[in-house]
């Protein structure tokens, strides 16, 4: 039974099919919801680069919130800064600390050529995380 569902949202629209999906898995199963979201930052020349600012996270944040809350979902979430490597281990730590039922994610959809040298953050959680994961489909494009 589905009690605890963490959504990792990023600023993409991917976001939205993947927090509707989970608003609905929870509404159903009257389950929590937690939102992580990663701002990212990167090394380059021994100078960390903020990839988005703080503020961008949370206005994501906030809006991902009020679409799950408005479906009659308690949710809560939180922003994490970290380095674009650490995203999946901190989706994880996220979801061991919620005792999480259940991770959704939205994949990035790229050729195999790119992923192999940038793996898919939702590959790296499927494939490290004890929680059984949910890859939600990214939105049709609009005609």
């Amino acid at each position: 039974m589905l009690e605890r569902i963490l959504v990792a949202i990023d600023t993409s629209d991917a976001r939205l099919t993947a927090l509707s999906l989970a608003g609905e898995m929870a509404r159903l199963a009257n389950a929590r919801v937690h939102l992580v979201h990663v701002a990212t930052s990167m090394v380059s020349a021994g100078t960390v680069l903020n990839l988005e600012e703080d503020d961008e996270g949370k206005a994501v944040l906030e809006e991902s919130l009020t679409r799950l809350r408005e479906l009659g979902v308690e949710a809560e979430g939180h922003l994490v800064r970290g380095l674009t490597h650490e995203v999946p281990a901190v989706i994880s730590a996220a979801a061991e600390d919620f005792k999480a039922d259940l991770i959704v994610v939205s994949p990035h959809h790229r050729s195999a050529f790119a992923a192999f040298f940038n793996p898919r953050v939702s590959d790296a959680v499927a494939h490290a995380s004890r929680t059984a994961v949910l890859l939600t489909p990214e939105a049709p494009a609009a005609s």
